[in-house]
Order: C-alpha cells, then structure tokens, then sequence
C-alpha cells in the first residue's frame, strides 16, 4: 500500500507542478507583482512565496526554502515588505497565477465542470494533511481558499506543492545534503555537465562552487569529473522515494474512485499547460 501511495503522490506532482510553474514561467504574475512597486523578479518571488509566512527575519526565509545560497533571501527579505505588505504579495500572486491558467486552458477548459471538479478534489487533499514538520504549507494552509474554481486549483496545487517542498527539505537534511548540493546533483541526474553550469547555481562564485564540489567528491557522491558515482546516484534515488513517500499523506482523504476521477479530470488540463511550457 505504502508503494501504491507513493507512486500516486509522483503521478500528481506530474499532474500538479505545471499548473504552479505559471507563477514563475507565465507574464500575469510577474506584471501583477510589478505593478505593486516589486522591481525586480526576484523581489516579487520572495515577497509572494514568503508572504504566507508573516513579516518573517530573512534567516526563516532561508531554512524554509532551503534550496538559496547563503544570502541570496537577504538581498530581498525584509526589504520587500518596507512599502508592500505581504497581503497584496499574496493576492497579486493569486490573480496572476490564475489569469495565466485561464489564458493558456482557454474558456472551455477553465468554465468546464471537470476543472470544477478537480479544483474540488485536489483542494480536499490540499487541506487534510498535518502541518506538523511543513512550515511552508502551514502557511498556505492559514490562507483562505478561493471560491473562483481556476483561482481554488492554483491555489490547492500550490499547496500541495509546499506540502512535498517541506518534505523534499526533510529528506535532504536527513541525507545531509545542503541546498547547492542539492541543485549539483540535480544537475548530475539530468546529464548537466559540468554541473556548476546549471541554471539555478551557475551564477554564484567560482570559488563558493567549487567548494561545494569538493564537498560531494569527498563524500563520494560525484566522482572526479563531476559525474554520479553509484553512491551519488542512489543517494539521490533515495531522496526522491523518501519525497515521494512523506508527499503522499494528503492523497489519503481521497477514495480510490476519487482518486482516479481527479487523475482523469487534470490529465487534459496538465496537458495544455504542458505544452505550452505553463508559459
């Protein structure tokens, strides 16, 4: 059973994760978090994925999302909430998010009874699972659900998002793998070579990099050139089933009927953000 859930909460973050891709791929938010006076992406980024949090030291920002270098949520927390408060952060998310999956799905789509429907399911998973342990969906789940069915599907997909975010952390620190760390074996999976070359790291110093390199070569995780080892690669395997297995709780208030019926209505939805690149 514990297998079965926990192929489930893969298949529904395949489902899930393209329909929140649209706050940081798609134009509504971000014109939507400028139009506040955010002046830069990043400053819209962390003022609306922080803001759930409360007016909150850069420190927490930094141990809750884990995956910035040192200092990167200090360029902008708290200075990006001196004049806007994390309140309209977190509504200008909301609407652009949502504009941006009623522009890409069309009105047929975003009107249709099946999108009311896994806005329906996928918010009854969204607000069943502890809190214990996930800062970040403790958050969410303190915000109020919107009554707008393509508004209520963003929002419960990010949610549960968060909800396997907290998880993903916990079995990061579990494994001892700090957040750089983690985007250079990500790097590895995908076949990135040389690693620090991917996106999400490239930009950080030459020197902090190659410390961290050092660090996964010691521990034998990559090997010499930069590649996995076999160490490295079932290190991160291990990661990503313990991910999956602490992201399946909230599936659990699903019946296996609702279960299937919510795969089937998000299978066509996910499918034109997919191939829209939720842009």
């Amino acid at each position: 059973m514990m297998w079965a859930m926990t192929h489930i909460a893969r298949r529904m973050f395949e489902l899930l994760e393209p329909i929140c891709l649209v706050t940081y791929f798609a134009d509504e938010c971000n014109e939507e978090l400028a139009a506040l006076g955010h002046r830069t992406y990043w400053d819209g980024y962390f003022a609306s994925r922080a803001a759930p949090l409360g007016r909150v030291p850069a420190q927490v920002v930094h141990a809750a999302f884990y995956s910035f270098a040192e200092g990167e949520a200090a360029r902008h927390i708290p200075s990006v909430w001196e004049t806007i408060p994390p309140e309209a952060s977190i509504a200008a998310r909301e609407r652009g998010s949502a504009a941006s999956v009623r522009r890409i799905l069309g009105a047929e789509t975003a009107d249709s009874p099946g999108l009311v429907r896994a806005a329906d399911l996928t918010t009854k998973a969204a607000t069943s699972a502890p809190v214990g342990g996930r800062v970040m969906y403790a958050g969410m789940r303190a915000l109020a659900v919107p009554n707008d069915p393509v508004a209520r599907l963003w929002h419960s997909a990010t949610m549960l998002r968060e909800h396997r975010c907290d998880g993903h952390v916990a079995a990061l620190v579990g494994a001892r793998i700090g957040g750089t760390e983690a985007h250079l074996l990500d790097a590895a999976a995908q076949g990135i070579h040389p690693p620090e070359s991917f996106g999400r790291v490239h930009h950080l110093p030459k020197e902090r990099l190659a410390t961290v390199m050092d660090g996964l070569r010691e521990r034998g995780l990559l090997d010499t050139d930069g590649r996995f080892t076999d160490t490295g690669r079932e290190t991160k395997q291990r990661v990503e089933a313990l991910t999956d297995e602490l992201a399946a709780p909230p599936y659990d208030a699903l019946s296996p009927a609702e279960l299937d019926e919510l795969i089937t209505a998000l299978e066509p939805i996910t499918a034109k953000l997919v191939a829209a690149g939720s842009r």
